[in-house]
């Protein structure tokens, strides 16, 4: 079957790709991706020459782009995205053009074109904040609190629309905080990891004891095949890892294995919105389809450091002078007025 992965060329869609040309001797894939900051081609760089791989460069949004990579295919899985909380914070026009506007141009083109299998990737963000108790389940009423969750909340709602309206074989995953190999430095674990490998300043936002909920990007993997083959049209599924940690924790582990001094911790002022606490229950996904996550986090973590660390060419190339401006736009006025992790903080 020839399967078409949108944002093949970001975090998880690229991690995707490398696992399922693996995993599935008998699939076609086909990459569509604009290669926007957050996109490098680069991180396929051990499957463009594969003899079944393809990739095209386009944008989700453009119908020309998104009908000549999807004509021939039997399937479609969305994880083009802008999916930082903070850029979409500064500015949301991108989130509504890629997530929304990008999101329904591929329904439309899949629709037209008899596609039989399209899969929607989208995130515990969706659900709002979670108190001290209880998990996500696909009941929990939709509550997005940021530009970015509003908008992939937005994508979702389309496709429940377009499985209701245009009988479009349409599912869609929802997941907890991912982590692993090729994760722009952006993210929390990657900035931490990037920035204590480097000596600079270590950003945590508030008190740091926002508590995510974090599952390694080859057990979301996994988790994307057995949907995308064997979930049931129409429904929603949870993934999550079953790792809550507070990020002030998470910070000081990566203090440990990186060796980096206490000091860089700088704790700024809060970002407008910040949810307290994500937990996904992945009951449904593990009684219908048998995933389940199966990495622990502390070796899992340990693993995604060393990567960082032995994979410094990748590094050099992502981290260039746009990302270094946004770092400043989005970080230097809060580290103006940080403060330094005492030992009355833990």
């Amino acid at each position: 079957m020839k399967l078409v992965v949108t944002g093949g060329c970001g975090f998880i869609g690229g991690n995707f790709v490398r696992w399922y040309l693996n995993e599935r001797p008998d699939v076609q894939l086909v990459v569509l991706d604009s290669l926007t900051y957050a996109g490098n081609l680069h991180s396929l760089q051990d499957v463009l020459e594969h003899p079944r791989f393809t990739f095209h460069r386009g944008d989700i949004a453009d119908r020309a782009a998104v009908t000549e990579a999807l004509r021939g295919a039997g399937g479609v899985i969305n994880f083009a995205a802008e999916s930082h909380v903070d850029r979409s914070i500064l500015d949301a026009t991108p989130f509504v053009r890629t997530n929304v506007l990008g999101t329904q141009v591929l329904l439309d083109v899949s629709v037209q074109l008899g596609i039989r299998r399209f899969l929607q990737i989208s995130t515990d963000e969706v659900y709002g904040s979670l108190g001290p108790d209880g998990q996500f389940t696909e009941q929990t009423p939709l509550a997005p609190n940021s530009p970015y969750s509003a908008s992939k909340a937005a994508a979702d709602l389309l496709v429940r629309a377009y499985v209701h309206t245009h009988g479009l074989p349409a599912i869609v995953l929802r997941s907890s905080n991912a982590y692993g190999p090729y994760q722009f430095p952006e993210k929390l674990i990657p900035l931490m990891i990037t920035n204590a490998m480097a000596g600079q300043a270590m950003p945590v936002y508030g008190d740091g004891k926002q508590v995510r909920d974090w599952v390694h990007v080859l057990d979301l993997c996994a988790a994307v095949a057995a949907v995308v083959e064997n979930g049931r049209v129409g429904e929603v599924y949870n993934v999550g890892g079953g790792n809550e940690v507070r990020n002030i924790d998470l910070v000081r582990q990566i203090l440990s294995l990186t060796g980096a001094a206490g000091s860089l911790v700088r704790f700024v002022p809060d970002r407008p919105g910040h949810d307290v606490r994500y937990a996904m229950n992945h009951t449904k996904l593990t009684a219908e389809l048998g995933w389940k996550p199966i990495r622990e986090f502390s070796s899992g973590l340990a693993q995604t450091v060393a990567w960082y660390q032995a994979n410094g060419a990748w590094l050099d190339m992502v981290r260039t002078g746009e990302y270094m401006a946004y770092f400043e736009r989005q970080y230097g006025a809060r580290l103006d007025v940080s403060r330094a992790e005492k030992p009355h903080d833990k």
